[in-house]
């Protein structure tokens, strides 16, 4: 994966970027803790600005974002609970789960968005309770600039100051965001198993 996001990043420059983190968004396995680094660490070389990858990391999220809310607004939380009460178990979440999360996300939805863009996986599942909830678009967006710009300045700046020491650090993140990805298909593997049947 260290391989692919590299190649796209050098070829692609500030739109490679933007691309990554959109599909980053879209799908959450690609790992924004390898591409911004990455980009941050081609910045020290000279070949892109920082404000720039930053700028371009930023956007491609934010598209990336805005799918997932979209539709969690079509959905709405009746109809989704309505697709819990049929496929709960493929779903691995139930009426129940659905209603107490959403009775949580009317309580602390701003924040729930700004720091869900901080957190691996979530960044790209918090978009849907907001959609679900109707939180304000002009809301969503901003909580979301802010999370995703403090989270991407981060990853930006780790890479730009390891500079050539990139490589070496690439090496062992890419296990770890490899096990990530494991540990989140395991505890959907455990809970579809654990599952109460039907009656």
């Amino acid at each position: 994966m260290v391989e692919w996001i590299t190649a796209v990043i050098t070829s692609g420059g500030y739109i490679g970027i933007a691309l990554l983190m959109f599909a980053e968004n879209l799908f959450p396995p690609i790992p924004s803790e390898l591409i911004m680094p990455f980009a941050g660490f081609v910045a020290a070389r000279g070949e892109l600005h920082p404000v720039g990858v930053v700028a371009a990391g930023v956007t491609g999220s934010l598209l990336g974002a805005i799918p997932w809310y979209l539709a969690g607004r079509w959905l709405g939380g009746e109809r989704l609970k309505r697709l819990a009460d049929r496929h709960g178990r493929w779903l691995t979440a139930s009426r129940h789960d659905l209603q107490r999360a959403e009775n949580w996300f009317n309580r602390y939805g701003w924040l729930a968005v700004l720091l869900g863009r901080l957190v691996p996986a979530v960044r790209t599942l918090v978009s849907v309770p907001a959609g679900v909830t109707r939180m304000p678009l002009a809301a969503f967006i901003a909580c979301s600039a802010i999370g995703t710009l403090l989270w991407t300045c981060f990853l930006t700046g780790a890479g730009y100051l390891l500079e050539s020491r990139y490589d070496q650090v690439a090496d062992w993140i890419d296990p770890i965001a490899k096990a990530i990805v494991g540990i989140i298909v395991v505890s959907y593997v455990y809970r579809f198993i654990r599952w109460p049947k039907a009656p």
